[in-house]
């Protein structure tokens, strides 16, 4: 992904980490044997249950490979779940996304899987967790916050919490990888558009406000982007797992493994970032609290080990990451990165949808095969660094989960009558992208030319919201859904998502959900658009643009106060999906204009043959 000459010691620590990955290891792999291994923990330290959350000790969405401890113990591959493992019970909990998975990839005759839509894991622990009990959680893998409302959940049961350091499963988990050592690079100015120091000083400011001294900074796209810096550490997401300290006087402290550190890194982080061991990080959490100073911490996203190790007498202000609204307000220089991304993004998925329309109809396309020919296109682009996540590639009743992953087992030909699903992106040095197309393979019937369309509305709907400053995306979600439900069908998953700049896919703390407590939508923010409909062991339907949050014009000038959005993704609808007549003439009016800017922004790089068929495509209806 990063593309770095490595020097000579990081080379030869790599290449030792590549040996020892080779080397035949005792394997535990079976969930009935993990699973009784750990409940043989619980039983010896007088247990009653274990929390297993999927993620890091830096609360990351997506992690290393040593992080995947539900994985591991579960075998659900999905990335949001958590586990309760009990004497006599064992849960897998998963949001809408992954209900279909987790039934597939679980096995339920040791695992019971539950729906979060039903019952939260705090909820299930207040009705059923048993009295007088010790749940034990590992405090590096749950924010502050998620554990007061465990502590609630417990206390209603006469229980309580059990903070277990180290973590039971790293030590019953005999080959576990060790955690990775990418370099760290520097992210070019060109990129970023603002220099560490504009950044550092920025984010001070902020401090101050906040009435506090220091930032302690534990989310690494946060990290990444104040210094702009990024790694290699977590698949799919450029970063490097690290820690930080930013003083209000702009100052700063970045806690790394210094095998990451390339002598180009250093040059960079120069004076105004001052270099410490990874391992250093507790002390200097103890010697903050020791000289008395005001320490901002966000409960929300800082692990509960965070405020153990700063001790209970320190002065804690409990306030947002000071970074995260920054990062997600995009300047000048990213906003026209992201759009040169996207363009470059655009002709690849163009180039494969015109691939599929001429060989996914011969019955001898599978879903892998669809996925390496996309990467393949999108490998040829400027500034390419790889997928920013794993690509969905889903035909027939495939598509309707919603976050599957083909392997060699589920792999399914495309065949005709298919509808197929495919949602992916790409990370350039420029920006992010993220794109969700579905296609027919031959004539569709119906009903799904019905709800293609209802979804279609519900896309249309968002891309053309015109509202007030101060609204969040939360107030805007029913229009996405309005179409859907006037049929009496939903969708189990977020309308929309933050977007980040050669970083996280999915980043804050923007979003379009149905909850209403999502920030106020500002100009510059990326997010996305990608409504859908699933109908269990048939198919599924999302079409996914991303927007940007700009300035409303209305009456051919700038509205003040009002926010509308601008659509960065280029990229053919499938109109022989649509059914016209359910489309008003606003909504037709933005196809046919959304159509006619694809065709004139992509046409100019395709070779003839596919610049014909896209102009077929992209004909007004």
């Amino acid at each position: 992904m990063l593309g770095v000459q490595l020097n000579s010691d990081l080379e030869q620590e790599l290449e030792e980490l590549r040996l020892s990955l080779l080397k035949p290891q005792k394997s535990s792999t079976e969930p009935q044997y993990n699973l009784s291994e750990l409940r043989d923990y619980l039983r010896k330290e007088n247990l009653d249950g274990f929390l297993i959350p999927r993620t890091d000790e830096y609360q990351s969405e997506y992690v290393s490979a040593y992080a995947e401890r539900l994985r591991w113990l579960t075998g659900f591959t999905g990335s949001a779940g958590t586990a309760l493992i009990m004497k006599d019970k064992a849960l897998v909990f998963v949001d809408g996304r992954y209900t279909l998975q987790a039934s597939e990839e679980v096995d339920e005759s040791l695992f019971e899987v539950v729906e979060l839509a039903k019952v939260s894991v705090k909820e299930w622990i207040q009705k059923n967790f048993p009295s007088n009990g010790r749940l034990a959680y590992d405090p590096q893998l749950h924010s502050l916050s998620a554990v007061r409302g465990l502590s609630i959940a417990c206390k209603s049961r006469k229980s309580s919490l059990a903070p277990t350091s180290p973590n039971p499963i790293d030590s019953i988990w005999q080959d576990q990888p060790p955690p990775p050592l990418s370099p760290l690079i520097p992210h070019a100015l060109q990129f970023s558009g603002q220099n560490l120091q504009e950044k550092c000083r920025q984010c001070a400011a902020r401090i101050t406000a906040a009435g506090a001294d220091v930032a302690i900074l534990t989310l690494t796209d946060s990290i990444c982007w104040l210094f702009n810096i990024r790694g290699a550490d977590v698949e799919f997401t450029p970063v490097s797992l690290a820690y930080a300290i930013l003083h209000k006087d702009s100052s700063a402290e970045l806690f790394v493994d210094n095998r990451k550190l390339t002598n180009e890194a250093r040059k960079h982080l120069g004076s105004t970032v001052t270099i410490r061991q990874h391992s250093e990080f507790p002390a200097s959490l103890q010697q903050l609290s020791a000289a008395g100073k005001r320490i901002q911490v966000d409960p929300h996203t800082a692990s509960d080990w965070i405020f153990q190790s700063l001790g209970g007498d320190a002065q804690i202000v409990e306030q947002e990451d000071p970074c995260i609204l920054a990062k997600a307000i995009k300047n000048n220089v990213e906003l026209t990165g992201t759009k040169d991304a996207h363009l470059r993004d655009g002709i690849a998925l163009t180039k494969f949808l015109h691939w599929m329309h001429k060989n996914a109809g011969q019955g001898r396309v599978t879903e892998i095969d669809a996925a390496n020919i996309l990467e393949r296109f999108r490998s040829c682009g400027q500034n390419f660094r790889g997928l920013s996540f794993p690509t969905i590639t889903g035909t027939g009743p495939n598509g309707a989960i919603v976050h599957y992953r083909a392997n060699t087992k589920s792999n399914r030909t495309i065949k005709p009558g298919d509808l197929y699903l495919v949602d992916s992106g790409a990370q350039y040095l420029d920006g992010t992208t993220d794109v969700t197309r579905t296609i027919t393979v031959g004539k569709p019937s119906g009903e799904m030319r019905d709800r293609f369309t209802r979804v279609l509305k519900g896309h249309i709907a968002i891309a053309t919201a015109r509202f007030p400053s101060g609204t969040s995306g939360g107030q805007l979600d029913t229009l996405a859904r309005r179409s859907l439900w006037e049929a009496g069908i939903d969708f189990q998953h977020g309308t929309g998502h933050g977007v980040g700049s050669f970083l996280s896919v999915h980043e804050g703390p923007q979003r379009i959900s149905k909850s209403l407590a999502s920030v106020a939508l500002r100009p510059g923010m990326i997010i996305s658009n990608e409504p859908g409909y699933y109908k269990t062991d048939c198919y599924g339907i999302r079409i996914e643009n991303l927007l940007v949050v700009i300035e409303a014009t209305i009456d051919g000038g700038l509205k003040q106060g009002f926010l509308e959005f601008d659509t960065l993704t280029l990229a053919p609808i499938d109109r022989t999906l649509i059914v016209k007549s359910m489309l008003n003439t606003r909504e037709k009016e933005w196809l046919n204009d959304y159509h006619g800017r694809v065709h004139a922004q992509l046409a100019r790089y395709l070779e003839s043959d596919i610049c014909h068929w896209l102009k077929d495509v992209t004909s007004p209806i």
